[in-house]
């Protein structure tokens, strides 16, 4: 069963149109910004944009193979990235959308390999955390999302953190983040198996 959609508690700061479009603009010309999610910091880029994947995932210290989530604030964001579903797996995803839950949806065959890894599905999320809601609406579109720390260190859960564990960033978006303790759960809609769980 889907995790309850996130409640709003822990409000982010309020973030001014001109950071949001300064963001935007930075994602737009291949740079990485990290943001505040439902539970930690993440670190985001334009998904179309290899060089820009590349250089999260050496920030990360990553391997392509395992990869990426991709966010959105509408579903309509996601779909040039994964395939039509079911409706009954449709139901799932607007039962838990916008809302902390990752799903894994089969890839469209065009997604590029960087995003995908050696995978043949896609996790997507439809976030209900405003201010990654505000950078995909001023980006327009779905963006990376993976959590701003090199790979087996802790999370950020604060600007500062993000800015420590991630000098390579061009840019931090300081804000609250959302109340959960761990990373959002991962599931798989097809299977319904879970990857990662709350």
């Amino acid at each position: 069963m889907p995790a309850a959609k996130w409640s709003g508690a822990a409000r982010p700061t309020r973030v001014s149109r001109f950071a949001l479009r300064r963001a935007a603009g930075i994602l737009r010309q291949g740079g990485v910004v990290a943001y505040p999610t439902e539970a930690v910091y993440g670190l985001g880029c334009d998904p179309l944009n290899q060089e820009a994947v590349k250089y999260v995932l050496a920030i990360k210290q990553r391997s392509v193979e395992k990869g990426l989530i991709l966010i959105a604030s509408r579903f309509e964001q996601l779909k040039p990235f994964v395939l039509a579903v079911s409706p009954e797996i449709q139901e799932r995803l607007d039962e838990s959308w916008p809302g902390p839950v990752t799903w894994l949806l089969p890839a469209r065959p065009t997604a590029p390999r960087w995003l995908r890894g050696k995978h043949d599905s896609l996790a997507v999320r439809v976030t209900a955390h405003p201010l990654a809601a505000a950078l995909c609406e001023a980006f327009g579109g779905a963006i990376v999302s993976t959590s701003a720390n090199p790979a087996g260190r802790p999370p950020a859960r604060s600007a500062l953190q993000a800015r420590i564990r991630c000098p390579g960033v061009d840019l931090v978006l300081r804000g609250s983040t959302g109340p959960l303790a761990r990373p959002t759960p991962i599931r798989d809609a097809v299977t319904g198996r879970v990857l990662r769980g709350a």
